[in-house]
Order: C-alpha cells, then structure tokens, then sequence
C-alpha cells in the first residue's frame, strides 16, 4: 500500500483502537469484562448506541454531552482516540515493514492504555506490563528493531535501573515502573530504552519542579512517572534511532 495511503488509513485503524483503549483505561484497574457488558454512559447507564460510539466525531457531534441524560463526558475519550490515532499514523510513517509496524502498533497501544490508567489512578497494571515483557521479547524473534540479545538485556537494564532507583530511595516509585521499564526493554531493546529512560527522567523532572514552582503539586504529592516512561518511548520507538545518530554525530570527537 502506499505510504499516502497507509498514513490514513493508520490514523483511523488508530482512534478505532482508542476507543477501545478508553475502556481498558475504565475497566482493568476495576477488574471488569473488555468485552461485556457494551459501552455505557457513566452518569445514567443508557448503552450507547453505535453512532454515538464513533471515535471522536461522536464527540463533537454529541457538543460532549450524553444524549440521554446531557451529562458531561470526559475530554478524555476523544484525547485518548486522537492520540491513538496520531501514533498509528507516525508508525506508519516511520515503519520499514508490516511486521515492524504491527509489532509498533501494539507496543504503542499499551503504552497508551498504560498511561491514561496512571494517570487516573496511580497504577500500572500487571495485566498489560507482564504480558507485554513476554510479548515484546517473542517480537525480536521476527528481525524486527531489536534482536533477541538487545531485547533481553533492555529487559535486565532497564527493569534493574528502575528496581535499584526503588531500593536505594526507599520507595521514590512502584514495583509498576520497573514492569514498564522491563517491558519497554523488552520492545526497544537495550539502547533506545536507555534513551527513553533518560528522556523520562529530563521531562519528567522538568514537570515536577513546575508543579512545585506553581504550586499546583506540593512536595508530598504524587506524581506518576508511568507517563513519562510511556511517553518517552513512544519517543523512542518513533526517533529513537534518529535522536541517537544526532547525538552521536554531534558529540564525536
């Protein structure tokens, strides 16, 4: 297919893939069904009817508002599916094969799920983390963007850094994060996690003292990292290997 073709055709096959994301981000941290019961409205429990399902454009259609009952529905919805479909597309853009681009698909996909859950309740599911460790080392076996080596090692890095930053702070960030970081390991292999790990640790920082500066977040407050690692290898996975050669052409000496 060709690529001014498959970039939009990603874009929906993306915030159809958001939509169902919103309910992974509702329903695991409640331990409920992906399947049934069918989608609701959250305030009066009317099912919603498959044209007021349409990824965002039922949104904007419905001016964010239930049909039934008029109650407000989150902008989350339509971020999460916008954003799906924005990352589809740049993989799709970026990617050098199928397989590369269905490996990026589902990578990205958890990623997504996982941040909108540690951003609404401050958790990183065992349900997608463990699963997507597995996953992302079987996908090396396909000659995909790390080989089975560098998976293995990004699993043992960067799962270790993140254990070790744990042990050490007495408990600066969950057990969840080292999952995460493990399973992005096990994705981008050992050097483009690395990356990611540090491009988590620089915006993360930098959105921690803005919070503080502005008083919107005290000292004692949570702040969940899982975004930022989420984030940044998204970052990675997309510009990884671009941001690396930069790097290195600039700072050889």
């Amino acid at each position: 297919m060709p690529t001014q073709l498959l970039i939009p055709v990603a874009a929906v096959i993306g915030a159809i893939i958001g939509s169902f994301l919103n309910v992974v981000i509702v329903r695991v941290p409640r331990h409920e069904s992906l399947v049934t019961p069918r989608s609701r409205c959250p305030a009066c429990g009317t099912e919603l009817c498959w044209f007021d399902n349409i990824p965002v454009l039922s949104f904007l259609a419905l001016r964010g508002s239930c049909r039934a009952c008029g109650a407000a529905i989150s902008w989350r919805y339509p971020t999460i599916e916008g954003l799906t479909a924005l990352l589809f597309a740049a993989a799709a853009w970026r990617s050098t094969s199928i397989a590369d681009l269905l490996v990026a698909w589902l990578f990205l996909a958890a990623l997504v799920a996982i941040a909108g859950i540690d951003l609404e309740h401050q958790i990183i599911p065992d349900r997608i983390t463990l699963p997507g460790i597995v996953v992302g080392f079987l996908t090396s076996f396909l000659g995909t963007r790390a080989s089975w080596l560098d998976s293995l090692l990004g699993i043992l890095a960067i799962g270790g850094i993140l254990l070790a930053v744990i042990i050490v702070s007495g408990g600066g960030m969950g057990g969840g994060d080292v999952k995460l970081g493990a399973m992005m390991g096990a994705f981008l292999g050992y050097k483009l996690a690395l990356l990611a790990l540090f491009l988590a640790v620089i915006s993360g920082g930098c959105v921690a003292l803005a919070l503080l500066f502005t008083g919107i977040r005290r000292r004692k407050d949570p702040i969940p990292f899982g975004p930022f690692l989420a984030m940044s290898a998204a970052i990675a996975l997309l510009w990884g290997e671009t941001i690396l050669t930069w790097y290195l052409t600039a700072f050889s000496f």
